[in-house]
């Protein structure tokens, strides 16, 4: 049977319970995943050959790791050809390339990343962007809850300088950008007084956004994490923090699915965030024990977070991935990542969902149990495999050969 042939066979089965499988893939195709820029270099940057800091690390020395903005836009694209659907760009501010001089964090102008807003735009690209509160000397200590004003005033500026860059990439490109604000300052043992590096934090805070910036242009989201390398017993930015900061301001909470306590899943926040805010931002990865932030797989969380994000409206989430592995290819981290991501979407959107709330409603927990478990064993790949021959891409794991035979021309350039 052909790809189309499965797919009609799919078609059939779903339509028996009620999906329309040609809407579901028309819908799919228009959910934007934000591609995060740092699995191409290790979250290295172009600022230099200093050291990862701030609790974030990545392990293995796979080869072909990109060296400059212009091989790590050609292994973007090669990601790209190998996703279906449109897509974002998320970006750091390390990522900043110079070609008049080299300019600290705290004076960053759009000029500086003028090449990445040409790159989304010949793409048809929005771009997302994040300031970037490690990997620099005055990170050492703390960021914007540093006891040090001068080091505070310099995050401030940063922060404000990006609300600029954010702008500007925006109008450049005619969608709104999404700013994330994340710090890792905190405490390796048990802090004497936990309140006084939030206040300072929530005035930084105040700062940056008191230089006002166009709401319709740039969405400002706030990250927690409960512990990092180095802050294992206290974290300033925490998750009840940066949630009342959110609800306060009119900003946006993002959700990082690997920034709680084990037990805790991002999954089950999503509907009560979306209660008493219009809108939520996450970056999906996968902790191992930890922070990990390993390849997001088709696991039962990221299944469980694309329920969510289908039942609560994919309008009202902002989406994109976070993780970094230099053990593997790294496009193939890329494209298994976004394409895992998509097909839970796929998975969610497949979904009975309105008949399964009828079920819960009315308490029918036997039905509803059997109903969810048949649909495990339903025809989606045979549907996946045809949303990727309508987007022109490889489906199955017939895009890895592409990978491959790109690994090797690179390798021969890059050494």
């Amino acid at each position: 049977m052909t790809v189309k042939e499965r797919y009609e066979a799919a078609k059939e089965s779903y339509a028996n319970i009620g999906v329309d499988t040609d809407k579901v893939l028309e819908q799919l195709k228009h959910i934007p995943i934000s591609i995060h820029c740092w699995q191409g270099d290790d979250v290295n940057g172009f600022e230099g050959d200093g050291e990862l800091s701030g609790g974030i690390q990545t392990t293995g020395n796979y080869p072909g790791k990109a060296r400059t903005p212009e091989e790590l836009m050609e292994d973007i694209d090669k990601a790209l050809s190998l996703i279906p659907g449109k897509h974002r760009l998320n970006l750091h501010a390390s990522y900043a390339i110079f070609e008049d001089g080299f300019a600290d964090r705290d004076v960053l102008e759009p000029k500086h990343f003028k090449k990445w807003a040409e790159f989304a735009k010949e793409r048809g690209l929005g771009l997302d962007f994040n300031p970037t509160y490690f990997s620099h000397p005055k990170a050492e200590a703390a960021t914007l809850s540093s006891e040090d004003e001068e080091i505070r005033k310099f995050w401030i500026r940063h922060g404000q300088a990006c609300l600029r860059i954010s702008e500007y990439f925006a109008e450049e490109l005619g969608t709104p950008c999404t700013m994330n604000i994340w710090i890792p300052d905190g405490f390796k043992d048990v802090p004497a007084d936990r309140k006084a590096p939030r206040a300072r934090l929530k005035d930084s805070l105040d700062q940056i956004l008191s230089i006002g910036y166009d709401r319709e242009k740039v969405n400002v989201a706030v990250e927690s994490k409960v512990f990092g390398i180095g802050m294992e017993s206290y974290t300033v930015g925490s998750h009840e923090f940066y949630m009342n900061y959110a609800a306060k301001n009119n900003l946006l909470c993002l959700l990082d699915n690997g920034h709680y306590h084990p037990t805790e899943v991002v999954s089950d926040k999503i509907s009560s965030m979306l209660l008493f805010s219009d809108k939520v931002a996450l970056h999906v990865t996968r902790p191992v024990r930890w922070d990990s932030d390993h390849v997001v797989l088709l696991d039962d969380e990221t299944k469980e977070i694309a329920k969510e994000i289908v039942m609560n409206g994919p309008e009202h989430v902002l989406l994109a991935l976070d993780f970094f592995d230099a053990s593997i290819n790294r496009i193939s981290a890329w494209v298994v990542g976004m394409r895992n991501m998509q097909k839970a979407l796929l998975m969610a959107m497949l979904r009975p969902n309105g008949t399964l709330a009828q079920l819960q409603d009315r308490r029918e927990f036997t039905e509803l149990m059997v109903m969810q478990e048949e649909l495990k064993m339903y025809p989606a790949g045979d549907v996946w495999n045809y949303f990727c021959e309508l987007n022109g891409v490889p489906g199955r794991e017939d895009w890895f050969r592409e990978v491959k035979s790109y690994e090797t021309e690179t390798l021969l350039k890059r050494g």
